[in-house]
């Protein structure tokens, strides 16, 4: 079987920025165990695979080890796939996910997602959270994620994480935030135990980020970037329990891949 395969950067301006995703549309789910493999095969942070469904889209994520509850920047990539190269005409779509139904609009930014806002609360900071980071935050936040608080933009750009440490953690993955000299926050994010040792540009962590530094900086709308080696770039909307990013994606390759089908 052959099958379409795009790979976009999501959160980026330019090609080569950004998070990379590969997105795969399907007229029907393929075995499990293939979506995993082809998601290990593209060795990317995350892929993305949806399938017509009533009014809208399913829509799953893959890392190169697991299925994963949230992605936020192969959300954008799966929207820019439909967008642009598979005639998509409405102006929203409805993605059907593990994490509820996100819609996904044009803007005069980019593209918007509507995500369900997380709040997080505070929490001891695990032993092995501090040993991974190396540097000891000033507070330590607890939701999906942890959320590590630092001071200033260069203590996270400081961050040597030892990424044996922070696999054994037991929440999802660890996300490292502090003000920013040129936008609101910056951050970084890691998760080891599912694969992606550093994230790019980590749209789902934003849902955690957004109510944690709107309630900090008493304001609803707020610049984000992430500074990973690619890096990044979103707004941050808080609307009550929602949260909406905003960014731009740029397409960096069309293919096709060949799978095996049994029987």
């Amino acid at each position: 079987m052959t099958l379409t395969l795009y790979q976009i950067d999501a959160f980026a301006e330019r090609v080569f920025s950004g998070n990379p995703a590969a997105v795969c549309p399907l007229s029907a789910w393929l075995p499990d165990e293939l979506l995993q493999a082809i998601a290990a095969e593209h060795n990317l942070s995350d892929t993305a695979f949806f399938v017509p469904e009533g009014d809208g889209y399913r829509l799953r994520w893959f890392t190169p080890k697991a299925e994963v509850d949230l992605c936020g920047h192969a959300t954008l990539a799966s929207a820019f796939v439909l967008f642009e190269h598979l005639g998509y005409a409405q102006p929203e779509i409805r993605f059907h996910t593990r994490s509820g139904t996100l819609l996904v609009s044009r803007s005069g930014d980019g593209l918007s997602m509507v995500f369900p806002a997380v709040v997080a609360k505070p929490c001891e900071a695990p032993a092995a959270l501090v040993a991974g980071l190396c540097r000891t935050p000033s507070t330590v936040l607890g939701a999906r994620n942890y959320i590590a608080v630092y001071e200033t933009e260069e203590d996270i750009r400081a961050l040597k994480p030892d990424f044996a440490q922070l696999s054994t953690l037991d929440l999802h993955a660890v996300i490292a935030t502090a003000p920013g000299r040129s936008v609101d926050f910056v951050s970084r994010f890691f998760a080891p135990k599912f694969g992606v040792p550093e994230d790019p540009v980590t749209g789902s962590s934003h849902c955690e980020l957004t109510p944690y530094w709107s309630a900090r900086l008493g304001k609803t709308s707020l610049q984000a970037k992430q500074l990973s080696a690619r890096g990044g770039a979103l707004r941050c909307e808080l609307r009550g329990e929602q949260v909406v990013l905003t960014g731009r994606a740029v397409h960096y390759m069309t293919a096709t891949i060949s799978v095996p089908v049994s029987g």
